[in-house]
């Protein structure tokens, strides 16, 4: 008798996994399948800039070159002055990667922990502000700026991160409510005041989170392009993004070069991403978990 129902149990628990492993399977499929889609541009893009200009122009489609030619790549980063568009472009993605992590922790902590009146209707009108299109304020800030003296500098592309950003404070925000208030009362008890207790208490626990708002800003500021074409006018400012417009003419297009500069300005990105994508994933997760 112990037999037969230890035998009705392994069965019960082979049909209880047997669809567990489909459903896996078929996740796996789907993810695959979209993985190829997502990096099939990448590829292609990798492919032309490295193919002979007679291969471009063939007809059909080939991946993979018949003959590899990484002499493209020194070619394309010696047409335009790559090295002062990556300084500049440097210059522009750490300052705003660290103003806008400053700022938008800030003012996320302020929304999630101290009391105020009015603190809530505050913050939907700091939220409503990621519905209202970039076009709308682009001529307002370009006449506010030009009016300071800012115009041909980067200080347009700097200074208004240091003054936070709506979406990231929201993420800061839901991140910040996940801390145990326990931790808050001890260090009331310590006697912090409430920008020790940020700096000392949440700060170090916000890893997550800050990575991510830093992963955001860094690929925002370095791939914008309207930005800078709007405020810089002097070849020496340029940033990468409006170098790579340098590649096109009224005679047309060089894609081979385009294609291998705009590969080197995509590594960078890729990179940032893969050695921060543990915190990037976590910080995601834990913003949504509390409302």
């Amino acid at each position: 008798m112990n037999v037969s129902v230890k035998a009705e149990t392994k069965l019960h628990r082979r049909k209880a996994v047997f669809p567990l492993e489909i459903g896996s399977a078929i996740s796996f499929v789907i993810l695959l399948a979209g993985a190829v889609v997502f990096a099939l541009p990448f590829l292609w893009m990798v492919s032309i800039s490295l193919k002979e200009p007679a291969e471009v122009s063939a007809q059909g489609l080939r991946l993979i070159p018949s003959k590899i030619m990484w002499g493209n790549y020194p070619k394309a980063l010696t047409i335009m002055p790559f090295h002062l568009y990556l300084l500049n472009t440097l210059k522009v993605t750490i300052l705003t990667v660290v103003g806008t992590a400053i700022s938008s922790s800030i003012v996320a902590f302020a929304f999630a922990r101290l009391r105020a009146p009015g603190k809530d209707l505050l913050f939907i009108i700091v939220l409503s502000t990621i519905m209202l299109p970039a076009e709308v304020t682009m001529i307002p800030r370009f006449v506010i700026f030009r009016s300071i003296g800012w115009y041909d500098t980067l200080l347009p592309l700097i200074i208004p991160a240091f003054f936070g950003n709506a979406f990231y404070i929201f993420l800061m925000r839901q991140f910040f409510l996940t801390i145990p208030a326990d931790l808050e009362d001890a260090a009331k008890i310590d006697g912090c005041t409430a920008f020790r207790t940020f700096w000392q208490v949440f700060l170090p626990l916000s890893k997550p989170v800050l990575v991510t708002v830093a992963v955001f800003s860094f690929v925002a500021h370095w791939n914008d392009f309207m930005t800078p074409l709007i405020y810089l006018n002097s070849v020496d400012k340029r940033t990468l993004a409006l170098g790579l417009a340098t590649f096109q003419d009224v005679w047309g297009v060089d894609i081979i070069s385009l294609m291998a500069a705009s590969t080197a300005v995509l590594i960078p990105v890729l990179v940032i991403f893969f050695l921060a994508q543990r915190y990037f994933v976590q910080g995601v997760v834990m913003s949504g978990i509390k409302g």
